[in-house]
């Protein structure tokens, strides 16, 4: 700020660079759709590890093809991922929770829907327990997601949780008030009804809430998984609750539930459908994400393969990468036994790991995106291995195979988008061009809120190309573009020829950023020639 000047002497005033510094955002946080044992429903919930996955959604589900693909997503090397809870619907009317009815005192209900909720057990202290004596409104309440109970089909108990809370009340003016009390501090359980203490009691279980919204003991099944998945746009379910999430890199939509060859489960509980695909990819292209597509379950050989049964149509296609084929796994709940799971996660995880080690400019395949936990390949249920004539064929119609090779084990061995058909000779034809672009988009574009409102005159074009262009410049030094000099590079331009007076009268200012995308070295040729030997000339 200017200096006031009274007496003779030196004065010294800091003058602002004018460099607004622009930051990269992440590039691998991943978002997961899905079913999920228990958990918030459409509600996009930020997680860092497989426990905390665990802790919130109750870990692996035999139900659930997303909760192994979030698994394999962090022992691949993923940090973030988001998730997003799907549950029945009948109509309109989402899936409710089961219900704890205490001596008729008090009513509570499971913190979500679904059917882990019958698993609860619930234990009622009265007032000669606690602390307080004195107060009939304060009791101690004991939780427990009991182990020995299991769902309906026999499967899945508990996770043996205990919670416990002294000294509650349920005097709405009491600070230790049950239900704000639940609301804040409980994973199991929230406050329904209730105006005086529940007697004492033990192990008072959890029932279906079988009322007029005929929820049954386990989670609601849908006549039409796709609706689950999709959501309502106007309502923000589904895949459309991504919206109120700040950032998202890749979209992973795993199968409802495993490829098993049980009849009374309905294709369409297996299967992600087409339309599916079609609205997934178009809100990564209005979010700057980028889709991850399993290979459909009736790709049951390679002659199966073609791009008509995934549907996507240009532009969105350049947003979107498929994999195949199926990855046999581990599976913990069947005594590690083998059985075939999507590829989303896994490859998710990948990603993620080249992004950290790399840069988002490297193309997550090759020898160093080896999978983890991975046993092999499957195809319809049968072990399968690519070959290089049939992953030929594939790789032409810009699907990116998964192979396994001697030594080296199962590797990603493909890095095209969906657009990457050399049919579509498209410059969005290659996984990192396409994702490094988003990158840039997306840093720029928060990168560059300040200039909203700025006088848009020469001295704003010069600090938006001093900050763009060492944005620019960062990324050249770290290898990202082609090209020995800056010149050749990228470029940045945001002058009187990029912004006519008719645009400054709009309020408009334009930058134009140009880079030279790195592209993967996909065929390596070496020409050999053989020496004349002893032939003089």
């Amino acid at each position: 700020m200017p200096v006031t000047l009274s007496s003779p002497g030196v004065y010294i005033q800091e003058i602002s660079s004018g460099v607004h510094t622009i930051t990269g955002v992440a590039t691998s946080i991943t978002a997961f759709v899905g079913r999920a044992w228990k958990g918030p429903l459409d509600e996009p919930t930020r997680i860092s590890s497989y426990a905390e996955y665990e802790r919130t959604f109750g870990g692996l589900w035999a139900a659930s093809m997303m909760s192994y693909a979030v698994q394999q997503f962090f022992l691949n090397g993923g940090s973030t991922a988001i998730i997003v809870r799907v549950a029945g619907r009948t109509g309109a009317q989402l899936a409710t929770a089961a219900t704890i009815n205490l001596n008729a005192a008090m009513v509570l209900k499971a913190a979500s829907p679904g059917s882990w909720g019958m698993n609860l057990l619930v234990t009622a202290e009265d007032k000669s327990k606690t602390n307080d004596t004195t107060d009939a409104n304060r009791f101690n309440l004991i939780i427990r997601d009991d182990v020995a109970t299991k769902d309906d089909s026999g499967k899945r108990g508990g996770s043996g949780a205990q919670e416990t809370f002294r000294n509650v009340s349920v005097d709405p003016n009491s600070p230790r008030y049950v239900k704000t009390i639940l609301e804040q501090q409980s994973l199991l359980v929230r406050f329904v009804s209730g105006a005086t203490a529940p007697t004492a009691q033990t192990d008072k279980k959890a029932v279906a809430n079988s009322g007029k919204d005929g929820v049954s003991t386990t989670l609601a099944k849908l006549a039409d998984a796709t609706a689950e998945l999709e959501g309502v746009d106007a309502d923000n379910t589904g895949i459309y609750a991504l919206r109120k999430t700040d950032l998202f890199n890749l979209l992973c939509i795993p199968p409802l539930t495993l490829a098993d060859t049980n009849t009374s489960v309905p294709t369409t509980e297996k299967e992600v459908q087409s339309t599916t695909w079609v609205k997934a990819a178009e809100l990564c292209r209005k979010r700057r994400a980028f889709l991850l597509v399993d290979a459909p379950l009736t790709w049951t050989k390679v002659a199966d393969a073609k791009l008509s049964d995934i549907n996507l149509t240009n532009p969105d296609r350049q947003y979107a990468a498929l994999y195949f084929p199926q990855l046999l796994i581990p599976d913990p709940l069947q005594e590690n036994n083998l059985s075939d799971f999507a590829p989303c996660g896994t490859i998710a995880g990948i990603m993620a790991r080249t992004d950290a080690q790399r840069g988002v400019w490297k193309a997550p395949a090759g020898i160093d995106a080896g999978l983890s936990n991975v046993a092999g390949l499957a195809l319809g249920q049968a072990p399968v291995k690519l070959t290089d004539d049939n992953g030929g064929v594939l790789n032409q119609l810009g699907i990116n195979c998964i192979r396994t090779f001697p030594v080296i084990g199962t590797v990603v061995w493909g890095a095209r988008t969906l657009e990457g058909a050399d049919l579509f000779a498209s410059e969005w034809k290659y996984v990192p061009v396409r994702r490094t672009a988003l990158y840039i988009e997306e840093s720029l574009f928060r990168g560059t809120q300040w200039v909203v409102f700025e006088p848009n005159d020469e001295p704003l074009w010069a600090q938006i190309r001093l900050n763009v262009g060492a944005f620019m410049h960062t990324l050249f030094t770290q290898g990202a573009f082609q090209g020995m000099t800056p010149k050749e590079a990228y470029f940045v331009k945001c002058d009187k020829e990029t912004t006519t007076q008719a645009d400054i009268n709009l309020g408009v200012v334009n930058i134009v950023v140009g880079f030279a995308p790195l592209k993967p070295a996909e065929f390596v040729v070496i020409s050999l020639q053989q020496m004349a030997g002893q032939i003089q000339t």
